[in-house]
């Protein structure tokens, strides 16, 4: 049987898997917090292969713990505030006086968590400071529209928070999107606003081994059944999507930007890039756009999206041709005129090396100050967390970006066990969210010892 890539390695089929071997906190119980910084002895690293000189290991400062599952950190542009969404489908709220009793928003009265499914990605409108809008992703029960056949809806939904940015209005929601999902798994989540203020939002392939099963559509490559990947004519899936959040238009919950890809060309205008099985996690910086796209059986990736750009699934996997001896660097004449297959930036193989793993944890361009040495790398991880982080540089060839492992000094397995996101606050400092013998927690990256 092939083996299926993110989170079925450790959810089996549950929402509690995803918090590994962490201690659930309860659906009423209250996060702990501490302040306590990871000390300990500096572990091994691997092979400086980056031609940079990122250190050889970091610490861990442990801001909240005790969460079940968070998947992704947001930070108040106007307070020190941080608002952690978890995948039961509470956003909690943490300041200086720790995580608060009360949850900012809870969704589970909404929401279906298990397995891949829960409350998966949170973003501040670029104006919350003045308008208080956000916006949040989750899975719910099949909605109608959703075929009776389909797994669940796919919810994309913005909310609105009281003047002082303590609470969201439970009430105030407003449904952006619905996407009809035809399994339970692959179903990415992540959403960001990027420099040009429109909302790009991260959806997986669908579900099933290979990009085949309900719900997927034949495309142009014989040599594998598919697959969602490779299509744009038929849904949304396998996709980046951009959209604008700030208008509505043709009955919808949003507006389609005017350059798109597709607008006014065959397939469907929220398109932004395609080819992807399960983009978890995304980032900007500096104009470049960073997806994790976890693999299938052999290979993990990253990549620079670009508008418009076709990133191989299910024709290849990373680099590699999927189940098949020869594939083409591009798609025939006749679609969307020959586009070219994009290769990725980052590589890693599930075994094999120092840097392996078996689902990618996208991460952030560091661009703090507590760790000069790693400025401007690229910085992600692995559900396999065991104590370390990876660290990308960007080479001089433009070929793949050479990565090194970094170890959590002190770390020993039980501070994250597994790592599920990454957060980057406006100074430039990187976050770690994922669990370990105290649940689910929010970690800064700081340097070791």
């Amino acid at each position: 049987m092939k083996r299926r890539r993110f989170l079925e390695a450790t959810l089996a089929g549950s929402l509690t898997g995803l918090a590994g071997c962490g201690r659930p906190a309860g659906r009423n119980a209250r996060p702990n917090t501490t302040g306590a910084e990871a000390t300990g002895t500096t572990g091994t690293s691997g092979t400086d292969a980056t031609g940079g000189n990122p250190p050889d290991s970091v610490g861990l400062r442990t801001l909240a713990t005790g969460m079940e599952a968070p998947l992704d950190v947001a930070f108040a542009p106007d307070a020190d505030r941080r608002y952690i969404a978890d995948q039961v489908g509470l956003v909690h709220l943490h300041d200086s006086n720790g995580l608060r009793d009360e949850p900012f928003l809870d969704l589970r009265d909404a929401v279906e968590a298990g397995g891949e499914k829960g409350l998966l990605g949170m973003a501040l409108h670029p104006d919350f400071a003045e308008n208080r809008r956000l916006f949040v992703r989750y899975t719910s029960p099949p909605r109608p529209g959703t075929p009776p056949n389909y797994s669940h809806t796919f919810v994309l939904s913005e909310f609105a928070a009281t003047e002082d940015g303590g609470r969201a209005k439970r009430d105030s929601e407003r449904v952006v999107l619905e996407i009809p999902e035809p399994q339970s798994n692959h179903n990415a989540g992540d959403i960001k606003f990027g420099a040009d203020g429109y909302l790009y939002v991260a959806v997986g392939d669908g579900g099933g081994g290979g990009d085949q099963g309900t719900g997927h559509v034949p495309d142009w490559y014989d040599a594998v059944d598919g697959g969602n990947g490779q299509d744009v004519t038929e849904n949304l899936l396998g996709s980046i999507l951009r959209i604008d959040v700030d208008n509505r238009a043709n009955g919808k919950g949003y507006a389609v930007p005017d350059d798109n890809p597709l607008v006014d060309a065959d397939g469907l205008d929220e398109h932004y890039a395609w080819g992807f099985r399960n983009p978890w996690r995304m980032s900007f910086d500096r104009g470049d756009f960073f997806v994790s796209d976890v693999g299938q059986s052999r290979y993990e990736e990253v990549s620079l999206v670009e508008k418009g750009g076709n990133y191989g699934w299910n024709v290849k996997e990373g680099t590699h041709c999927y189940e098949a001896d020869d594939c083409p660097g591009r798609t025939p004449g006749s679609v969307r005129g020959g586009e070219p297959l994009a290769s990725p930036i980052i590589e890693y193989p599930h075994s094999g090396g120092p840097v392996s793993g078996i689902s990618v944890i996208g991460g952030y361009v560091y661009r703090g100050s507590a760790l000069p040495a790693m400025r401007g790398t690229y910085v992600f991880g692995d559900l396999q967390a065991e104590g370390r982080l990876f660290v990308a540089t960007r080479p001089d060839d433009g070929g793949l970006w050479p990565t090194r492992v970094v170890a959590v000094a002190g770390n020993a397995g039980s501070k994250v066990e597994r790592i599920f996101s990454f957060g980057r606050d406006d100074s430039g400092e990187m976050y770690v969210l994922g669990t370990g013998a105290d649940g689910g927690g929010l970690h800064r990256i700081v340097p070791a010892g």
